[in-house]
């Protein structure tokens, strides 16, 4: 006998949100990507932290793939030299990203490190959460980031919260490449 009751519901396009202080939000999405991707699924990824030239492992091992990446931001924000910048840019890419959701062209839209936009006011909330329930019904989307808005949370079918118990930054140790945490 199995441990649960058959789902009844519909088959449709799911919003996932990964959020929290912890390690492992990005990774996840990307871990869905090769899932999505490996079943034949068309999918996108946008990041809104990471600038477009950016060439980390995610970006050469999805690119070797043919999985569209984008980096859409500057950089980290606490680092950016001009926030009035990394504003414009986010909203730019989020029409790029908006696009693209509703095109319902891709079956798994990845919107990578887009609560920190969200969270700072430079895409409007409930523009996002009113494209999220626009967009075609087959289109599945993963939202990362850490405080992720209360409404969003409402929104998302799945939520996973990621909570540090331990880090190794936390005891001097850098981070290493393949491993970036």
């Amino acid at each position: 006998m199995k441990p649960y009751a058959k789902p009844q519901g519909e088959r449709r396009g799911l919003l996932l949100v990964y959020t929290g202080d912890g390690k492992g939000k990005s990774t996840a999405a990307f871990g869905l990507a090769l899932r999505a991707h490996g079943r034949g699924l068309r999918v996108r990824v946008f990041q809104f932290i990471k600038h477009a030239t950016a060439r980390f492992g995610e970006h050469r091992a999805l690119a070797r793939l043919g999985i569209p990446i984008e980096g859409l931001g500057d950089g980290f924000t606490w680092k950016s030299r001009d926030l009035e910048a990394s504003a414009g840019l986010a909203r730019e890419g989020w029409q790029r990203a908006k696009e693209a959701l509703l095109s319902g062209e891709y079956d798994l839209v990845i919107l990578d490190e887009a609560t920190y936009p969200l969270r700072y006011g430079w895409i409007d909330l409930e523009e996002f959460l009113e494209t999220l329930k626009a967009r075609p019904p087959h289109v599945h989307v993963v939202v990362t980031g850490r405080g992720a808005p209360e409404a969003l949370l409402a929104q998302a079918d799945t939520v996973t919260e990621m909570r540090k118990v331990k880090h190794a930054f936390d005891q001097g140790v850098p981070a290493q490449r393949g491993m970036e945490h």
